[in-house]
């Protein structure tokens, strides 16, 4: 299929998830360099001296994601998933959100109608599933109308799923279709915004002492390498920090997805049936379970290295889900890494997009899930 140019999503805060009091259509229209708001890093105030100095921005040499070029801890910041010219990953653009009728619109993906998304789970809607936990799921038409003939034309299946903070000071998108037979088109984007709720100016101000625990919501998609077929993930996603060799790279940083659970795009719970095929598979794999005895997903666990963060509040890491053996060994059920963005004084809280692979058990195909996390300071 043809790969298209790299996302560049732009939103605004929806009425359903909360609202930063923008009416109507109102885009963020970031710049692939970083353009817009904070994208040259000017956005935001001072901050004091703890948020480091707008005009000396730090820099990081870790593999980001494409957007913001240079960043700073006092500037917005937007990263958006980068052109995968093999998976199909990254070229889904100019997504914007329009409060009056809680829709988005989306250019650039193929067959997805007239580009509005809609929200699922209500009268007008095809599916049943229009959030999962605090997060929006949209869905695209299946179906238009050819304009010269008036001929009704099929259309493939996108859906979108958006976070923000409640605060207003950070934001993620995913969109992903599983009407291909690889993993098709869609794209990511997660940022920092240069105000929060209240229009107040944002900022990241890192405690220089200490560490700190996060809690949230974790909520995503899986699509599939040698079928068709999209399902929804939903866990819950906790990071630890330890902030007292940040300025030396030196954090330590770990993210874990638990009580991770499957559905299909009805939203039935299909957990069950995965973690049996898993089982089928390998004989001595012990089911996960949640607190409550409940089949679970394997758990997301971090792979712990140095210079996982910079004083910018940027975060990358890599990550695997793991499940038991009866002997006490560990078998990896999928790997990959996650992106994410620290904000507030004191750090308050953390926005993130998380993209692993794995095998799919009750198939030949291969499994990408891309889950969007939004954790507070507890």
């Amino acid at each position: 299929m043809t790969r298209i140019v790299a996302m560049i999503l732009t939103l605004a805060l929806l009425g359903a998830c909360g609202s930063t009091g923008n009416d109507g259509e109102n885009p963020l229209d970031q710049e692939e360099d970083g353009g817009g708001d904070g994208g040259d890093g000017d956005g935001g105030d001072d901050g004091g001296d703890d948020g480091g100095d707008v005009d000396d921005p730090i820099d990081s040499d870790r593999d980001l994601p494409p957007g913001t070029a240079s960043p700073t801890p006092n500037s917005a910041i937007v990263r958006y998933e980068p052109q995968d010219g093999d998976d199909g990953g990254g070229f889904a653009r100019n997504i914007r959100y329009n409060s009056d009728s809680d829709t988005f619109e989306v250019d650039n993906l193929a067959f997805d109608g007239d580009n509005v998304y809609r929200r699922g789970g209500t009268a007008a809607a095809q599916n049943d599933v229009g959030s999962l936990g605090p997060f929006a799921v949209y869905e695209s038409d299946v179906s238009g109308v050819d304009p010269e003939t008036g001929n009704v034309v099929d259309n493939l299946s996108y859906r979108a799923i958006y976070g923000v903070s409640n605060s207003g000071q950070t934001e993620f998108a995913i969109v992903r279709t599983g009407s291909y037979t690889d993993f098709g088109f869609g794209g990511f984007v997660y940022q920092r915004n240069s105000t929060d709720r209240a229009g107040n100016p944002t900022q990241l101000i890192l405690p220089t002492e200490g560490s700190a625990g996060y809690a949230g919501d974790y909520a995503g998609t899986r699509i599939f390498g040698g079928r068709s077929g999209q399902e929804y993930v939903t866990g819950r996603a906790s990071m630890t920090i330890d902030f007292e060799d940040f300025n030396d790279g030196q954090a330590g940083v770990q993210l874990f997805v638990r009580d991770r659970r499957l559905f299909d795009l009805d939203g039935n719970d299909i957990t069950d049936e995965y973690v049996a095929a898993l089982q089928e598979n390998n004989p001595d794999l012990i089911a996960p379970r949640d607190a409550q005895g409940n089949v679970i997903l394997p758990n997301v666990r971090p792979v712990i290295a140095p210079d996982n963060a910079d004083a910018n509040g940027e975060i990358t890491q890599d990550v695997f889900a793991s499940a038991t053996q009866t002997d006490g060994t560990v078998v990896n059920t999928a790997e990959g890494q996650y992106y994410a963005i620290m904000s507030g004084d004191g750090a308050e809280e953390i926005v993130g997009v998380l993209v692993m692979e794995g095998d799919d058990p009750r198939s030949d195909a291969t499994f990408q899930e891309t889950g969007g996390f939004i954790v507070y300071r507890r």
